[in-house]
């Protein structure tokens, strides 16, 4: 379907019949539909069909509100919005060797600072997920709670390689007893 649909353009979806669009987000059409109610469908979705173009035409800018919610969203998804973590001193410029048993096989190494910002790559991952969680609107908050625990848990598995950082307010904390 055309991006050009505006508020009030008359829809059909095979799924969820008629609908009528009644706001026109950045990726989004949010449409009332007769079977399904109130859904947001994709502006990309190939399965709805418009009916009746509106005389209204679709909006052609966004607002600074909405700027600065796609700006953040983007950020926060692919970490744009990181803090500064510092590695601990002593592993400035050291390398981690991954040695196996048998000695026909090559080892592995890696610079810390590598490594460490791997690690640091992880954890800031984890947090947006756990925000992600958080303010997902179909979850239950049993659902919420039950995935909460699992990066709980995550987090103290990676309690191992809080050696590595600088200052302590940065280290990974699991469940504590």
């Amino acid at each position: 379907m055309e991006n050009t649909a505006g508020r009030g353009t008359w829809v059909k979806h095979p799924r969820y019949g008629n609908g009528i669009i009644s706001n026109d987000k950045i990726t989004a059409w949010e449409i009332y539909f007769e079977k399904g109610g109130k859904l947001e469908i994709s502006k990309r979705n190939e399965e709805l069909e418009i009916v009746e173009a509106s005389a209204t035409p679709a909006r052609s800018g966004l607002s600074l509100d909405e700027i600065e919610k796609v700006l953040t969203y983007v950020l926060e998804k692919y970490n744009g919005l990181q803090s500064t973590v510092e590695l601990g001193e002593r592993w400035k410029g050291g390398t981690l060797i991954l040695k196996p048993q048998n000695p026909e096989l090559q080892s592995k190494e890696i610079s810390v600072e590598n490594f460490f910002h791997k690690i640091v790559m992880v954890r800031d991952r984890l947090r947006v997920l756990e925000q992600n969680i958080n303010s997902n609107s179909t979850l239950a908050d049993s659902e919420k709670v039950d995935l909460q625990q699992y990066i709980t848990r995550i987090y103290g598995s990676l309690t191992t390689f809080n050696f590595l950082f600088a200052d302590n307010k940065n280290y990974f904390v699991g469940q504590k007893s």
